[in-house]
């Protein structure tokens, strides 16, 4: 029967040259030190890679500009609020509305200018980027759909929009003023899914007034809109100019109505062209 005998790999390397063990040596010391370095490596890597993510994934709002009382001056009218007047840099698309009813070029229309509008804020409020598929820098599907000027949010008291429409999208008639296009009721028929953010329904309109301002004659709304995206409470103001509608749209929740109900009727009557 064969037998097998253990040798001691102290004698096994006893008998190699000087120059192999030497060479192993230092091959198992450099393997030795290198599995700290890994090691360290790996916890670095597993504490970059959340803080990666968290980049990737930061909040909408840190994406916001600065509050508007940074920038902006206050109010003649109150003190406590801030004046935004549009300029030209704000709202390019307003100032040379430019669109198409079809793929023909001789379909394609100048809106006209429209001077700049203004609306006073909280100087808490914070002024929202807007995507550059619902501005009017961009052609939608159909051009002579209604775009997003400016937004502006708080969230704690909500939020406001200004939304221009070319007036051909509401009538044929050049340089028509909001008379023109009807009575509030009629107008905010059509205007009314651009107030609320998905659909509109006359039951949810619950005041309508007139308000003139020098020769500019503007339709105001109040809505209590359950099912809107903009918020369950919207007060609008809508009037045309050159060949664009202009409406102004301020939303809340229930609970920011609740408590900033004066403060959003006071950013509301604050606009006009």
């Amino acid at each position: 029967m064969a037998t097998a005998s253990v040798i001691p790999t102290s004698k096994i390397f006893s008998k190699c040259p000087v120059s192999i063990r030497a060479r192993t040596s230092v091959t198992v010391a450099s393997s030795q030190q290198q599995q700290p370095r890994r090691r360290e490596l790996l916890l670095k890597s597993a504490v970059a890679i959340p803080a990666i993510l968290q980049l990737k994934e930061a909040p909408i709002s840190e994406a916001r500009e600065v509050e508007v009382g940074s920038y902006l001056p206050p109010s003649p009218s109150d003190p406590s609020f801030v004046l935004f007047k549009a300029k030209p840099s704000d709202t390019p698309a307003l100032r040379a509305v430019f669109f198409c009813l079809s793929s023909s070029s001789s379909s394609c229309l100048v809106a006209g200018n429209v001077q700049p509008y203004q609306f006073v804020l909280p100087p808490n409020w914070k002024q929202l980027r807007i995507a550059n598929i619902l501005s009017g820098n961009y052609c939608q599907p159909k051009c002579a759909e209604p775009w997003i000027e400016v937004k502006f949010e708080n969230e704690k008291q909500g939020k406001v929009q200004v939304v221009a429409s070319p007036l051909i999208r509401l009538t044929n008639k050049p340089n028509a003023t909001i008379e023109d296009l009807g009575d509030p009721e009629k107008v905010i028929a059509s205007l009314g899914p651009f107030v609320t953010g998905n659909s509109y329904d006359s039951d949810e309109l619950l005041k309508t007034s007139v308000e003139k301002i020098g020769d500019q004659t503007y339709y105001k709304y109040v809505l209590e809109t359950p099912f809107a995206l903009t918020g369950s409470h919207n007060l609008a103001k809508a009037t045309a100019k050159g060949n664009t509608v202009v409406l102004f749209v301020v939303s809340a929740t229930d609970k920011q109505w609740q408590s900033s109900q004066k403060t959003l009727e006071a950013i509301l009557d604050s606009f006009q062209l």
